[in-house]
């Protein structure tokens, strides 16, 4: 029996950024891709890639940034070359998108109702009240007390976890097939955070949405995805099933992230600790960007960048395997 085809196949791209001293790659040939229903986590420290990735799926990279190479496919039909008013009707029919600040995704001066009511009738053939009606569906099934009541309110009559679940039901008014969720609970307390964690999960199960999940925060992770992708100055480092990634890291810098996060119940005197920093995109090393910072780096490292390879559950991108 044949493999389901991919609801996203990215195929080595490239991101680049003109510059007056050249061109800046920041993102250096990746390829993955998510199943229906399926939560791929994109981890790694600021600057890795993550977001611009990210933001060249829904066609939103800010110039002067530009994807210089690969493919992006949804559902076995490519999107990265699209004109801009074709991207823009996938953009939230078929693509959704959560992003970090949920201010920056609602206008301070409309009503919430307003809001919806567009994003549903740009997406959909339905009468104001048709969409109202769906509005309300929409704001019941992310989790706003008595929704019916808070319908007509401003975004700054919300708290900020209320305003994220707002934007959630934004980026589901069309039904979209897949999201890009851009650091969505780092702004939200603890309580909050699981609660939107559940609210993603249960999308996934009940509609068989695929998400594309961005965070630094591994717990969210652990929480929610089903695989992981470990990003480093713009390259994915390992990628695999988020158990062989978390309990059996295989690259030098995801076993350093993961030493460095506490466990419960594991008292240890002092954590993990990766020395230096993460390359700027002016300063990226030749062979593997890790090696300035890698507790294994051998001569092969220093010349030669590695590809990503199988290795026990996950595939890494190292020379030690």
């Amino acid at each position: 029996m044949a493999a389901p085809q991919p609801l996203l196949q990215v195929d080595n791209l490239r991101i680049e950024f003109p510059t007056r001293r050249g061109t800046l790659l920041a993102v250096d040939d990746i390829s993955f891709h998510i199943d229906p229903g399926e939560v791929l986590g994109v981890v790694g420290e600021s600057g890795a890639g993550k977001s611009l990735t990210g933001a060249a799926i829904i066609g939103l990279l800010d110039p002067p940034g530009r994807i210089a190479g690969g493919q992006i496919r949804l559902d076995g039909r490519r999107i990265d070359n699209l004109p801009y008013e074709q991207m823009r009707r996938i953009r939230g029919k078929e693509i959704g998108a959560i992003f970090q600040d949920p201010l920056t995704s609602l206008n301070p001066l409309y009503k919430i109702s307003r809001q919806l009511v567009e994003t549903i009738r740009t997406h959909a053939e339905m009468s104001p009240s048709q969409a109202r009606a769906r509005a309300l569906e929409l704001l019941d099934a992310v989790g706003i007390p008595a929704a019916s009541d808070r319908l007509d309110a401003y975004p700054h009559e919300f708290s900020g976890g209320m305003r994220q679940r707002v934007v959630i039901a934004l980026a589901l008014a069309a039904n979209p097939r897949l999201i890009i969720a851009d650091e969505p609970t780092t702004a939200l307390d603890v309580s909050i955070q699981a609660q939107i964690i559940a609210l993603l999960k249960q999308l996934c199960r009940d509609h068989g949405t695929a998400v594309m999940l961005v965070t630094h925060d591994m717990g969210v992770i652990a929480e929610t995805a089903d695989r992981v992708a470990v990003m480093y100055a713009g390259r994915i480092a390992e990628i695999g099933p988020v158990a062989a990634v978390i309990k059996q890291a295989r690259h030098p810098y995801t076993h350093g992230l993961m030493g460095s996060i506490p466990a419960i119940g594991h008292p240890v005197e002092q954590l993990t600790q990766i020395d230096g920093a993460m390359p700027r995109l002016t300063e990226i090393p030749k062979g593997c960007a890790f090696n300035p910072r890698c507790p294994e780096v051998f001569d092969k490292c220093l010349s030669h960048r590695p590809d990503l390879r199988p290795a026990g559950g996950s595939d890494v991108s190292c020379w030690l395997f």
